[in-house]
């Protein structure tokens, strides 16, 4: 016995006894043999074991194509003569899918030509049974369908296509049929596998042109499209791009390429027109040129050319008459000519005037001569001056001179320097009379005013450049007894101003007194002022000793000599009479008092704590005043909150919450409906630190893997382990195989959750 416990601890001798038991799984697997029967190419299996719908499906997939596909009644017989009778029938892969019976395999609805349903069927227990059967050799009914609930076992029948990948050529469709498949090739090829492509005739490239075409050998097989262009000069008339169709005629005829036309041009008024025509009258490549009558002149291009993209290199030129060259008024000036209309032609006169700040710096009256030649350059506006600036002693200018150096326009700013200011206007601009807006400023020193020392006070000053001038400094001190109220150090500023307010003495005052709880007090200054040197006496009442100094003086710096004294004495009778309510404990909670003068008596104190789990809401500790009442507010201790658990569809959750909803020693149980595996603990807990013991489990469909199995059933597998260990492995590899062949469901959520239970729902599965 001390031999199997070691062993089921030694994790390499575990991984060697899961491998011992798969591989004598996969050989008990091979006693489940195939049975086929061959028709040629297209042959036909069927198990010996009968799985459920889904099962099969997967059998066949893994081992062949898919459960059988029926097109016609030809192949029901067929499959009726050729596979053994079972007593349960076969599934063939055929199920409603959206309300339509639809063969699985090749996606293809239910033909009337295969449609084979027994009488009364399908769907005679109105209950939606999705999957099919076939009778085979049945006595009553051989070959017929019938419509079953998925889950029931029966054996599966499957097939190996005909069909493969490179079938048909990939060029058509592959139809199976027993013993053999046909082509039904797309359109645009032909031959027994489709492998031959539909040409079309040759085509020739344009004149004037080309054609690309991306296929080989010359050969214009269905599919190829050719693109044609033109040269320039040429638009190509019909279609650009061309392909060859299935009918083996082109989708339009070969285009051509026709030269391009230019629009017709004319001789202009008081011209002529000479053109040249390589190609064509008015088309791509001819060029004209054209000339004026004497007394007139081109307006335009002289000469045109016709290009590629239809249109002249320029607009028609004009002919017209000779006329002197726009003028243009000067800037901030003004034009008038006569006659106002028309071209300036012969004895056309402009007069010039300038805007106010400017003065005319040429002629004021021009000409227009017979030659079409001005009697006169245009004149130009020039900007009035102003005398120059300099700048201020002691002081600075700064200008902007958008129309020259100190003409009209220009603005000039004086500043001056540190300690002296600014007398006269800042700013000046030279207006359009020539002079400036203002006589140029001047830089005086700045002055502060006279300062005074404070009442109860005294006053320093330095004053290196004169009295209450800039850089001027003046400090302040008081009297004994008082205290500065502002600036102690004034300085005086480049604008003549002192950098704050005069400061002022105020006398000191020590901070109010009270008397002492039990006593009284009485000061020498009766207004209660307590300035420097105010004094003030303290006292007790009978019985009552005085704690502290009974005489104090308000100093210099405003404070007592000593602190408030109070007073103290021994336990009356009345402060032994003091009795605070009793305390309870809190629930979930913790309370030690330490007592005083008796239970819950002047001063005791009471501290509170919470048990594991708990947290405590309030004042940790209490203590009793002389009033007889507590200090602080009664505690409380609430329980630890954990995360807000949400089950997941299609689980199902039961919480018991002693505490309030998923609190510490709140426990939930999941579930999973049937045919479904829980993934995970089935019941975790609310712990004192506020965490889950456990993850939320979920649902899930179908068989465990090995590491899902060894989670879940935890010390079942080390029994398992165990037990295998002690040479008890065939035995129960022996009885799991006797209950599958029984018919046990390996899906069944009810099966044993011990030894058994590994093996039915992990690694032992039976499905392909």
């Amino acid at each position: 016995m001390a031999s199997c416990l070691k062993a089921i601890w030694n994790r390499r001798f575990h991984r060697v006894v899961l491998r011992t038991a798969q591989l004598l799984w996969f050989s008990a697997l091979i006693f489940d043999s195939v049975k086929q029967r061959e028709v040629a190419a297209w042959t036909y299996h069927y198990s010996t074991k009968a799985y459920s719908w889904n099962y099969s499906r997967v059998f066949c997939q893994k081992h062949y194509t898919d459960l059988v596909a029926i097109q016609n009644k030809k192949e029901i017989a067929h499959l009726n003569d050729v596979i053994p009778y079972y007593s349960s029938y076969y599934w063939i892969g055929i199920r409603k899918i959206g309300d339509r019976w639809t063969w699985v395999g090749t996606k293809q609805p239910l033909t009337d030509e295969a449609e084979n349903w027994a009488e009364h069927e399908p769907n005679n227990k109105k209950n939606n049974q999705d999957c099919v059967e076939i009778y085979i050799k049945s006595a009553s009914a051989p070959g017929k369908w019938n419509d079953e609930p998925c889950a029931k076992r029966k054996r599966a029948l499957c097939y190996t296509a005909s069909c493969q990948d490179m079938s048909c050529s990939k060029q058509g469709e592959c139809i199976e049929t027993i013993g053999n498949y046909t082509c039904s090739c797309f359109p645009g090829f032909y031959g027994p596998e489709c492998e031959y492509a539909v040409q079309c005739p040759p085509l020739k490239t344009p004149e004037r042109g080309s054609m690309t075409c991306p296929h080989s050998a010359e050969a214009f097989l269905y599919g190829t499209s050719c693109r044609f262009s033109c040269e320039e000069g040429f638009a190509l008339v019909g279609s650009e791009v061309v392909q060859c169709a299935a009918s083996g005629v082109w989708t339009a005829a070969a285009p051509v390429c026709e030269v391009v036309q230019c629009p017709l041009l004319e001789a202009p008024g008081k011209g002529t027109m000479d053109c040249v025509h390589p190609l064509s009258a008015f088309a791509y490549g001819s060029s004209c040129k054209f000339e004026c009558e004497p007394g007139y002149q081109v307006r335009g291009w002289a000469s045109l050319r016709c290009a590629g993209s239809g249109q002249w290199t320029a607009p028609s030129p004009a002919c017209e008459a000779i006329a002197c060259r726009p003028l243009e008024s000067p800037v901030h000036g003004s034009m008038d000519c006569s006659p106002s209309s028309g071209a300036l032609q012969d004895n056309t006169s402009c007069s010039f005037r300038c805007a106010e700040g400017f003065k005319l710096e040429g002629a004021d009256l021009v000409q227009c001569t017979e030659l079409g030649q001005w009697t006169a350059p245009a004149p130009v506006c020039q900007a009035l001056q102003c005398q120059d600036l300099p700048a201020p002693n002691k002081g600075q200018v700064n200008c902007s001179h958008p129309l020259g150096a100190f003409r009209y326009g220009s603005t000039c700013r004086f500043t001056c320097n540190e300690g002296s200011h600014l007398v006269g206007a800042s700013v000046l601009q030279c207006l359009g009379s020539g002079n400036w807006s203002s006589p140029p400023p001047e830089c005086h020193a700045s002055m502060c005013t006279a300062l005074r020392s404070p009442r109860n006070g005294t006053m320093t000053c330095v004053q290196p450049l004169g009295d209450s001038s800039y850089r001027a400094t003046c400090r302040f001190a008081c009297d004994e007894g008082f205290s500065l109220s502002g600036p102690q150090v004034l300085d005086c500023t480049p604008s003549g101003h002192w950098t704050g307010s005069a400061p002022t003495c105020e006398a000191i005052k020590c901070p109010e007194l009270f008397a002492p709880e039990q006593g009284s007090l009485a000061c020498s200054d009766t207004r209660k002022e307590l300035g420097v040197g105010s004094a003030c006496h303290f006292s007790c009442n009978k019985g009552l000793k005085l704690e502290g100094s009974s005489n104090v003086e308000c100093t210099a710096s405003g404070k007592w000599t000593a602190p408030p004294p109070t007073c103290e004495g021994t336990v009356t009778a009345r402060t032994s009479e003091v009795q605070c309510p009793a305390l309870i404990t809190p629930e979930q909670g913790t309370m030690s008092c330490r007592h005083h003068l008796g239970n819950f008596g002047l001063n005791t104190t009471c501290y509170f704590g919470c048990k594991a789990g708990f947290t405590l809401m309030g004042d940790h500790a209490r203590r009793c005043r002389p009033s007889g009442q507590w200090t602080g507010g009664t505690p409380a201790c609430r329980a630890v909150k954990c995360s807000e658990l949400r089950v997941i569809e299609p689980g199902a959750m039961n919480c018991s919450n002693p505490w309030g909803f998923f609190s510490y020693g709140s426990t939930c149980t999941f579930y999973c409906p049937e045919g479904q595996l829980l993934n995970g603990s089935a019941k975790i807990a609310c712990q004192e630190n506020g965490q889950w013991s456990d993850p939320m489990p979920a649902c899930q469909e179908g068989p465990l893997t090995i590491q899902q199995a060894l989670t879940y059933f935890g010390g079942a597998v080390a029994s398992t382990i165990g037990l295998v260990t002690c040479g008890t492995l065939l035995a129960l590899l022996r009885k799991r195989l006797r209950q599958k062949d029984d018919g046990e469901s390996p899906l069944n959520p009810q099966s044993h959750l011990g030894t058994y239970g590994v093996f039915t729902n992990a690694a032992f599965d039976p499905s392909p």
